[in-house]
């Protein structure tokens, strides 16, 4: 059995977050136990690009700004979220404590 890489760990968080909330770099980097490795949950889904089933667009900074956007190219990645209710403005998601989601709520 091949061993899970911490890239496929990411995703699999990933594919859990719920449509119409969205978590951040650092709270998936928490709940992995690299918490100091936000960055590192950044190229992640900055690689998501390539795993359609991994929803990148929900994963935004802890301040609720949309800071890969230019991964998903011009405003795709805010139109998506607002396909899924969430209310952007000037690249920030709006009432971001009302719609953020803990992973940790995984149990991982």
């Amino acid at each position: 059995m091949a061993k899970e890489s911490i890239y496929d760990l990411i995703f699999d968080i990933a594919r859990h977050i719920p449509k119409g909330r969205v978590t951040s770099y650092g709270a998936i980097a928490k709940c992995i136990g690299t918490g100091a490795s936000a960055r590192l949950v950044g190229w992640a889904m900055h690689l998501a690009g390539n795993y359609p089933d991994v929803p990148a667009h929900r994963v935004v900074n802890s301040k609720g700004l949309l800071t890969g956007k230019h991964h998903f190219g011009g405003d795709r990645m805010e139109k998506l979220l607002k396909k899924e209710g969430i209310k952007v403005k000037n690249d920030q998601v709006q009432q971001f404590e009302t719609v953020f989601w803990d992973p940790a709520t995984l149990g991982l």
